[in-house]
Order: structure tokens, then C-alpha cells, then sequence
């Protein structure tokens, strides 16, 4: 991606209309009323927007020289990326970069920031507050079967005056939403208990941070840091695997926090017992509290989803169709589902087009092809014939009774619908069949589905099936 002045002139052109720009006028706002006049504008007014990549979601801040950009990335990095996650979601991420060529000003114009007040300080000194993102929320979280037990759980862990379970342990494959209900449940907790220590780190900084507790001879520090926690949150504890030492420390961390009645989750993309490389009496304390797992969504919780990122990306608009289209076909995570939101809404604002199908396959086509699922002339026999309650070996077989020749007609069908087989071939894996009688079935099918309520039904049902 291109640095420079680029990009920022031709937002800049687009005036008020592009939704970049608003959302930089409203950052902007925000941060000067919170930083103050003379931060604000002595280091952050000068930026500029630059180059924004709808692929990436990548989108650059310029400053006037290397020293200044260094300076407000150092001070102001997660701060911006926050504020720009929050107010346009299709930025996922924020470059704070110098113009090349640029002066470099006198370094000491202003380096003393707006004090805090002495009570604040204190206060975040002696309990800092995790960087939790404010997306990640019960109310934001959509809840469906798949996910159902983990987000009770995790509300009930938030906010109940006791709890019977501890710890609570969330498993489910990468993009399913174990990190937001991890934020969600932190943030929830400290909204009723202010006064609250919260600690959340992934399971590889904790063994980062003990290794340097340990080689700077600081390990009394570290263990009171997290043992003093109301509420501990681990991310990730597969990455600890075949670290003795870490282990041991993890082990010892998890007895004082669980023993002191505060509260302990840990997420993992696999199930304790399919946890390699752990030491079994820490798989046995996991074991001992709730374990909820997180399972891939359906097609109604994926749409169901996708209706909910609409809600929180302005001015874009996407017909019903087109919903369920990628509700059919994202189907890997909750994660993909996102990123692809979030890139045709980039490319849409950025060129303007109308989102429709013709628009969506042409944005998505590589995420599309990676999604294809294979499904077999093998599959749909076994599903079909199940679903009529007649032997799979019938659909090969030369009888003609009406209760063989329908199913085997509506296997056709699906055969021609789902998957990229030639007539000749599909012919073939019924028993030999020639290619017209697989036009003759397609037609016949089509034809019933119009006139009975019964056999479009069964096709419906049979496609969602076979989709996943």
C-alpha cells in the first residue's frame, strides 16, 4: 500500500460525503475533548488521512515528520486504532506513518501532556484497566445453539454474586467468538464492580512475562500481580504447551486464584482432554469447573449475525438475498463472515456501486472458492435415499416404481444443482443411465416443484442439508 499525500488528497476531494472523512471529523472531536486543547492540537491536529486499503481494512494517519509520527504512535497508537475500530468498523487497522520529505520540527514544542487528575492516577495505578474493546459486548454478541451454554456462562460468571462453577473453561475453533465473550465477560464485570482488579493476557505473554520476571529476578512481582486479580482472563492456553517452568507457574497461579474464591476463565481452540503437551493435573483442574464449548454456527445463527454487523455499518445497505447468500456460503467462521462484511462494505462505499449478488461474487470471488464445498453424487444419493426411507442401492437400480423413480429423479436433480458433474457423468453413476434421462428428471422435478408444496420443500431442505 502506497505512503503519501495520495490518498488523503483524494478523501479530502470527497468532502463530507465519504465516510471516511466524517468519521476522522468525528475521532478528531473526541479526542480533542479528551486529551485537551493543547495536546490535541499540537500532536494530533496536524495528521492527515491517507491511503485506505478496502482489502486489508488498512488505513494510514500522516503526519508532517518522523519524529511526530513516532511520538503519537508511541502515545496515541491504541487509542486511535480504538477510535477508529468503533466509529467505522470497516478500518481494522490504523498506520500512524511520516510524509516523505517532511521537516522535522523542534522535538521539545510540546512534550508535557494534560496531567491526570491525582485521584485518577492513583486509581489506574494501582488497578489498570485491561485494553478491551468496546465492540466485543454481551449486547453485540449474537447468540444462537452453537453458542449458547459459553455466552450463559460467561454472563453468569460477569455478573452473578457467587458462582458454582470456577473455573470456566471456553473451546471452539479460531473466528468463533471465545475472544469476545472474553472481553465481553471482563468489561461486564468491572461495569458492577468497579473498584475490581481485572487481569487479561493470552496464555504466550503469560510465559513471556515470566521468563523476563525470572531473568530480571522479579518473579515475586509477577505472581502478586496476577494472584491479587478479582477476576483472572487467560486467552489461548494451548500456546503453553510443553513449557515445564510456565506450566508450573500457570498451575500454581490457577490453585491461589481459585482457592482465594476469585474467578478464573481460559480459552483454548481445543477441549481439555484434546490438549497436547499440558500437564494432566492442570488438564484436571480445568476439568473441575464448567467447560463450554463453542460450536460452528448454523445457517440461522451465521445470518442472524451478518443482519447484526449490518446494523453497525452505516450507510450500507444489503437486500435480503444477498444476506443469505453469504450466510450459505461463508460458513468456515464468525471471523470470515466479518472480514467479507466488512470488505464489500469498503468496496462499496469506496466505488459506489449498488450491492448485489453480481457485485458480492465478484468482490469475494477468491473467499468463495476457498468455501466451495465438494459435495459428491455419492453424499446426495445417501441423503436422498435416507430421506425417502429407501435403500441407497435403489437409486442404481433399474426399477421404475413410483416410490424408486421419484427419489432417484429429485438425486438427479440435486446431482445437476450442487454439483459441476456433466449430464454424461451423472447418468453414469446411476446404474448407467443415459444423459436425456437426466434431463427428463431435471425438467420433471422442476415442473413438481412449482405445482407441489411437498417436493420443493424436500429440495429445500435437501439443499440446506447438503450445504451444511
Amino acid at each position: 500500500m502506497a505512503t503519501g499525500q495520495g490518498g488523503g488528497a483524494e478523501l479530502a476531494e470527497a468532502g463530507d460525503s465519504s465516510p471516511l472523512t466524517a468519521a476522522w471529523a468525528a475521532i478528531r472531536t473526541g479526542l480533542r475533548r479528551d486529551c485537551g486543547a493543547r495536546t490535541f492540537d499540537g500532536w494530533l491536529k496536524p495528521a492527515e488521512l491517507g491511503d485506505f486499503d478496502p482489502d486489508s481494512g488498512s488505513l494510514e494517519l500522516i503526519m508532517p515528520s518522523q519524529f511526530m509520527a513516532d511520538w503519537v504512535r508511541g502515545h496515541f497508537g491504541e487509542r486511535l486504532q480504538l477510535a477508529w475500530r468503533t466509529t467505522l468498523p470497516i478500518v481494522r487497522d490504523v498506520r500512524i506513518v511520516a510524509c516523505e520529505g517532511g521537516p522535522r520540527p523542534a522535538p521539545l514544542l510540546i512534550l508535557d501532556e494534560e496531567p491526570l487528575p491525582v485521584e485518577r492516577k492513583a486509581a489506574e495505578a494501582a488497578h489498570p484497566r485491561p485494553a478491551f474493546d468496546p465492540r466485543y459486548s454481551f449486547a453485540s454478541f449474537v447468540v444462537g445453539k452453537a453458542n449458547e451454554v459459553a455466552a450463559t456462562a460467561a454472563r453468569t460468571l460477569a455478573e452473578a454474586p457467587t458462582v458454582t462453577f470456577n473455573p470456566l473453561f471456553l473451546h471452539g475453533g479460531t473466528g468463533r467468538g471465545k475472544t469476545h465473550l472474553l472481553h465481553a465477560l471482563g468489561q461486564r464485570f468491572l461495569d458492577l464492580n468497579p473498584g475490581a482488579q481485572v487481569v487479561m493476557m493470552s496464555a504466550e505473554k503469560f510465559m513471556v512475562e515470566f521468563v523476563r520476571a525470572i531473568r530480571e529476578n522479579d518473579t515475586i512481582g509477577f505472581k502478586q500481580r496476577l494472584r491479587s486479580a478479582d477476576l483472572l482472563l487467560i486467552d489461548d492456553v494451548q500456546f503453553i504447551a510443553g513449557k515445564e517452568s510456565t506450566q508450573e507457574e500457570f498451575f500454581h497461579t490457577m490453585n491461589e486464584i481459585i482457592n482465594a474464591g476469585k474467578r478464573l476463565v481460559i480459552t483454548s481452540d481445543r477441549a481439555p482432554q484434546d490438549l497436547d503437551g499440558i500437564a494432566p493435573r492442570i488438564l484436571s483442574r480445568l476439568s473441575w469447573g464448567l467447560v463450554a464449548d463453542i460450536n460452528a454456527a448454523d445457517l440461522e445463527l451465521r445470518y442472524n449475525i451478518l443482519l447484526a454487523k449490518l446494523a453497525l455499518l452505516p450507510g450500507i445497505s444489503m437486500p435480503d438475498n444477498v444476506v443469505d447468500f453469504l450466510a450459505r456460503r461463508l460458513t468456515n467462521s464468525i471471523r470470515e463472515l466479518e472480514g467479507a462484511l466488512n470488505r464489500i462494505g469498503a468496496y462499496a462505499l469506496m466505488t459506489g456501486r449498488t450491492i448485489d449478488l453480481a457485485f458480492v461474487e465478484e468482490v469475494l470471488a477468491n473467499v468463495l472458492r476457498a468455501n466451495q464445498r465438494r459435495i459428491s453424487i455419492d453424499e446426495i444419493q445417501t441423503r436422498v435415499a435416507d430421506h425417502y426411507c429407501i435403500r441407497k442401492a435403489e437409486m442404481v437400480s433399474a426399477r421404475r416404481a413410483r416410490e424408486v423413480a421419484r427419489p432417484r429423479q429429485v438425486a438427479m436433480y440435486l446431482s445437476k444443482q450442487l454439483t459441476p458433474k456433466s449430464l454424461p457423468d451423472i447418468g453414469r453413476r446411476f446404474g448407467g443411465r443415459d444423459h436425456t434421462t437426466v434431463i427428463h428428471a431435471v425438467k420433471q422435478i422442476e415442473k413438481l416443484r412449482a405445482s407441489d408444496p411437498d417436493i420443493d420443500a424436500a429440495i429445500r431442505l435437501l439443499t440446506r442439508q447438503l450445504e451444511g
